[in-house]
């Protein structure tokens, strides 16, 4: 052991311990688990807890010790001398002894874990660490609880395997309340998941404790189990499910949850049918997945598939939604099964009308003669249809041309019969596979296809106008079923705020979807809902989507530009366009994407305005397109809303949204630069910054937890030295006076003087600055200046660095401190609440 760590702790010399900060790390390295195991005596003596001379020169040492390790990269060398010394901290009490005082032992279990947070990755250190953290998980101190917390929520990611060994210890953790858990749970599950089960219920009952991210975990621990396949888990499950599908924040995991269960238990959903029912009816938005469950039930026997049939008939004539192909196929598929509830010409009927009201009303005919014959007993099933077809085709005739339409038909099936041969022009169907003769058989002409064009309509929800849109149901009919172009049961990223478009606003985010009530609709969109009728008979020419068509000639072009300007340039979680004195402006809000242990926007925002929005509304489209495997068409409800925003800031005169994006597949240079420029200028990559490894755009403790602990330690100052300040207005006159300044806690703290040890002047109070604005020479130097403004509620204060270095070092400490204060105090205002 090094002879001044020797000194220090052999003889608890506190005097000499300061001077363990000049030794340099290297000379020290190969001390540190000596020194570490001296530790472990000298605070397991029996008046440790009484000795405030060995608890300060123990904590001077940890403090060093940790610093010496994560400048050198040891921390594996050394583990198991530190986690020794963790693991003796639980051998004595951790619980507070007065307000907010924690413990001596605590102390050191504290610094301990910020040190073996940082190195959550290291495969061997999380070996002796793990076991360990599980035994802190009832130590009782919270601040330590927390920390361990979140280093088993990280080592999750890379390590379920270890942490499935102490899962009962989790799951009894989180039982009392450590809702951080709930993240490690669905990693663990699939090692270990007999206590989680044996717990289930417990866990769910937490839901209306925790908040919306909390509740997303807990949610995919029940998908994972759901993917698992056991009918017991899933049966506990359902009532809870269902009972929450009518939260529009949730409905789409729910869904994807019970659509998972009827995949290998239908029979455990059909006594829930009647209130899928009436959930369906009172939001639209679920019928795409509902018809999934609905199929799969029906398909079980021939009485539950006369059970399901009237509601996915009802739904099928019911224009508010645009799930008709899905409801159709399901349809066909269950009578495809049982032939003997519609008959053997029961494929006519799929074929002989342009309308999905008309399908509708002809399946409903059918199954009341269908359900009255088999009251009657009849013994044949084939005698009166014929006849009733003959009188349906004759009504048909009265109405239209029916010459000419069957050359219509003809046409466009001989079109289709060409394009069917291309493999891209055929989109399968997943919940069944059909031969092509099958195929032909449901076929449909162009003009009824395009009833799906009501597809604004079909969102809108008249009980509580705020609807959810279910996930992306791969389209399941190739071209000539149905307009491919219609992808209205897309799960899009963006979000509507209905309040804000009463007031003149239009809103995006993401990954929430919440529409607005047609009444707020734009006109324009309102416009093609109502122009755009089942009814309308028209050439298949003219239905053809034109951006849906370049977005399927660029397709691999717009993903790969998206990825790669995701890396650059983040999408906004939330987008508000509002009015401005001289245009429209967008109001972009970002939030961090892992909202861990110490993250900066985990309650709070970045807020952004942006004096120009369309080049975000095309980032947004771009953003939008990568996330689904097949083109995006005009009629796909994120590509309706964003052609909203885009209409609220389009000029008299310029292009429409349709025509900019295919004009122009990506944003101009130009703009891209401009953005970017903007960015720089508010100081966003101060405090965020894109993660290779998360793959996803993150706060700056978040990708730099190592830093978070440091930053974190209550008052030491995260910067200080000289800046100058100016002391009158900028145009008139350049006087600046040199004063010390410390950025500490939450407070910019600075002397009179040039000195630290002169008095204090009033100091600036983090949560009260509204920005941080660079003082740029020229608008087109892209070079930080030495400048720089803090605006406070009722104050703008200049400084002066001695350089750009040192200026960019106080920006960015300033603004991930703006941010701490800030998320501190929604999180506190959060608590009290």
């Amino acid at each position: 052991m090094h002879q001044l760590f020797r000194l220090v702790l052999g003889q608890k010399d506190l005097s000499r311990a300061g001077d363990l900060f000049s030794l340099d790390d290297s000379e020290i390295e190969d001390s540190l688990t000596e020194a570490l195991e001296q530790i472990k005596i000298i605070s397991s003596s029996s008046d440790y807890q009484t000795n405030n001379n060995d608890q300060a020169v123990v904590e001077v040492c940890i403090t060093r010790i940790t610093t010496a390790i994560r400048e050198t990269g040891s921390i594996e060398k050394h583990a198991r001398a530190l986690v020794g010394l963790w693991d003796s901290c639980l051998e004595h009490s951790l619980r507070p002894c007065g307000k907010d005082e924690d413990t001596p032992h605590a102390k050191i279990a504290s610094d301990i874990t910020s040190c073996i947070l940082q190195n959550y990755g290291r495969a061997p250190v999380a070996a002796l660490a793990v076991p360990v953290a599980a035994k802190f998980l009832g130590s009782g101190d919270a601040g330590v609880c927390g920390s361990v917390s979140s280093y088993l929520a990280l080592a999750a990611t890379a390590q379920a395997g270890l942490l499935a060994r102490h899962t009962d210890a989790i799951v009894d953790s989180a039982l009392r309340g450590n809702a951080m858990l709930l993240r490690v749970l669905p990693a663990v599950y699939e090692k270990q998941p007999q206590p989680i089960n044996r717990h289930l219920m417990e866990l769910l009952a937490l839901m209306p404790q925790l908040e919306q991210p909390e509740q997303y975990h807990l949610l995919r621990l029940l998908h994972v189990a759901a993917k698992r396949k056991q009918p017991e888990v899933a049966q506990k499950c359902i009532p809870f499910l269902i009972g929450h599908l009518k939260d529009s924040t949730h409905s789409d995991v729910i869904l994807n949850i019970l659509t998972e269960i009827t995949g290998y238990d239908p029979v455990a959903l059909s006594t829930f049918l009647p209130m899928l029912k009436e959930i369906g009816e009172r939001f639209p938005y679920l019928i795409g997945q509902m018809a999934k469950i609905y199929g799969a039930v029906g398909h079980v026997d021939e009485e539950r598939a006369r059970s399901c049939l009237p509601f996915l008939v009802s739904q099928l004539a019911n224009m508010e939604h645009s799930f008709h192909h899905i409801l159709l196929l399901e349809i066909k598929s269950i009578t495809d099964t049982f032939s003997s509830i519609l008959g053997p010409q029961s494929r006519d009927i799929f074929r002989m009308s342009n309308s999905f009201t008309t399908v509708a009303r002809l399946l409903t005919q059918q199954l009341e003669t269908a359900k009255a014959r088999s009251s009657r007993k009849k013994p044949s099933t084939e005698v009166e249809f014929p006849e009733k077809l003959e009188e349906i085709k004759l009504t048909l005739a009265e109405n239209e041309d029916h010459e000419k339409l069957q050359v219509k038909i003809q046409a466009f099936e001989d079109k289709i019969n060409a394009e069917s041969n291309t493999p891209s022009s055929i989109r399968r169907y997943s919940l069944g596979q059909f031969s092509k003769e099958e195929r032909k058989d449901i076929r449909f002409n162009s003009s009824k296809s395009l009833a799906l064009h009501t597809v604004l309509t079909k969102s809108l929800s008249s009980d509580d106008g705020e609807v959810v849109e279910s996930e992306d149901v791969p389209a399941s009919i190739f071209v000539s079923e149905t307009d491919p172009l219609s992808q209205g049961n897309d799960k899009s990223p963006f979000k509507a705020n209905s309040d804000r478009s009463q007031l003149g606003n239009s809103t995006v985010s993401h990954p929430t979807i919440v529409y607005t009530e047609s009444e707020n609709l734009p006109e324009t969109v309102k416009e093609n809902c109502q122009e755009e009728t089942p009814e309308t008979t028209a050439s298949p020419v003219e239905y053809q989507d034109k951006l849906y068509l370049h977005l399927k000639e660029n397709f691999s072009k717009v993903k790969a530009y998206a990825v790669e300007i995701g890396k650059k340039i983040p999408v906004p979680d939330q987008c508000t366009i509002e009015d401005s004195v001289r245009s429209c402006v967008a109001k972009l809000f970002f939030t961090c994407s892992l909202k861990g242990h110490y993250c900066l926007y985990s309650k709070s925002s970045f807020i952004l305005i942006s004096q120009e929005p369309q080049p975000w509304i095309h980032i947004m489209f771009l953003f939008q397109q990568s996330l689904f495997p097949e083109p995006l068409s005009i009629q796909s409800h994120s590509v309706q809303f964003l052609r909203a925003l885009w209409e609220k800031t389009q000029a008299e005169g310029a292009h429409s949204f349709e025509t900019a994006m295919m004009e122009s597949t990506f944003p101009q240079q130009k703009d891209l630069d401009q953005v970017q420029l903007h960015l720089e200028e508010v100081r966003f990559f101060d405090v965020f910054g894109f993660s290779e490894a998360a793959g996803a755009w993150q706060c700056f403790m978040c990708n730099n937890p190592d830093k978070a602990t440091v930053i974190n330690q209550d008052g030491q100052p995260l910067i200080e030295g000289k800046l100058k300040e100016k002391q009158v207005r900028w145009k008139f006159i350049k006087r600046w006076k040199t004063r010390y300044f410390t950025l500490a806690g939450n407070q910019l703290l600075f002397q009179k003087g040039k000195s630290k040890d002169d008095p204090d002047d009033s100091p600036i109070e983090l949560s009260k600055v509204q920005s941080v604005k660079v003082v740029a020479r020229k608008r087109r130097d892209r070079s930080l200046p030495r400048a720089f403004e803090i605006f406070t509620d009722n104050k703008t204060y200049v400084f002066k660095a001695k350089d750009e270095k040192n200026a960019e070092e106080w920006l960015q400490c300033i603004n991930v401190a703006v941010a701490q204060a800030k998320e501190r105090e929604s999180r506190e205002v959060t608590t009290y609440l």
